[in-house]
């Protein structure tokens, strides 16, 4: 027979539990768990025992169970149905995993070029030192037609077929230096700034440099590369790299996005 002395008020079930007392209130309300006795002034009063009946609930609404599921299968668990449903949420947790590991390293990769491009020298074009970094190589652009988001929307089709979310930062590849004056604004390929990228941007010395303009316009961006080149007596030796350091998710004006080239060099002998 229940002890009326050893009954919890709401309070005290919440300080024990760690439930709030307004989650109690509504757990109560919805009938999926209910005290063991309300008293005449309409305060509720729980057993010690609930305390622990109440972790069931407690679990699965961390898990993520909706408390409509949890209120069905409450009553007629066995660990069999509990193994099923486990499964489930594991898959879709899973699922969730997933994508919000792929929205953080979108964000960083973001971080990283807009604050690169805060701190970037736009005047000059300067030497530096490059980590090598992953990225991902689409198909052989065509532009015979004219259409430069021809091209593009293919590429991004392609990273879609890797799995490659398309909101990562994308640029442009030229095979060499010769590509980039010959058809600047036209890469030979476009990239992914993905962080499993299958290929690589080496490591190494490169000559940067920037641009404002929209895509496909870089202005004398190439010829300001190949003249500091020619002055301090550098060689290409790799492709050259097109970058939107700063685009339509951090600048509303189209000709204000900022443009980074690197073509990676070697000094002559």
């Amino acid at each position: 027979m229940m002890n009326e002395n050893d009954l919890l008020s709401i309070k005290e079930f919440s300080e024990l539990t760690g439930i709030k007392q307004s989650t109690l209130r509504h757990y109560d309300e919805v009938k999926l768990f209910q005290p063991v006795k309300r008293g005449e002034n309409g305060y509720r009063y729980y057993s010690a025992p609930q305390a622990v009946a109440i972790n069931f609930i407690n679990v699965m609404s961390n898990l993520g169970i909706p408390l409509r599921k949890i209120s069905e299968i409450q009553k007629v668990r066995t660990p069999k149905l509990m193994l099923d449903i486990l499964h489930k949420q594991e898959l879709a947790l899973n699922r969730e995993l997933f994508r919000l590991q792929q929205a953080y390293s979108i964000i960083h990769a973001y971080c990283g070029i807009i604050q690169e491009g805060l701190l970037a020298d736009e005047e000059t074009v300067s030497t530096c030192w490059m980590e090598a970094s992953p990225i991902t190589l689409g198909q052989v652009n065509d532009f015979s037609n004219g259409y430069f988001y021809d091209s593009f929307f293919r590429f991004l089709k392609r990273m879609d077929n890797y799995n490659i979310d398309a909101a990562y930062p994308a640029g442009g590849f030229y095979t060499d230096m010769d590509a980039f004056l010959d058809d600047p604004g036209h890469p030979t390929r476009f990239f992914s700034l993905t962080p499993v990228g299958k290929e690589t941007k080496e490591a190494g010395e490169y000559l940067v440099g920037y641009a404002r303009g929209y895509y496909g316009h870089i202005g004398d961006l190439p010829q300001r590369i190949k003249a500091y080149a020619d002055e301090f007596s550098y060689t290409f030796i790799g492709p050259v790299y097109e970058l939107y350091l700063h685009d339509e998710v951090s600048i509303a004006a189209p000709d204000q996005f900022l443009i980074q080239a690197s073509a990676q060099v070697k000094k002559r002998r």
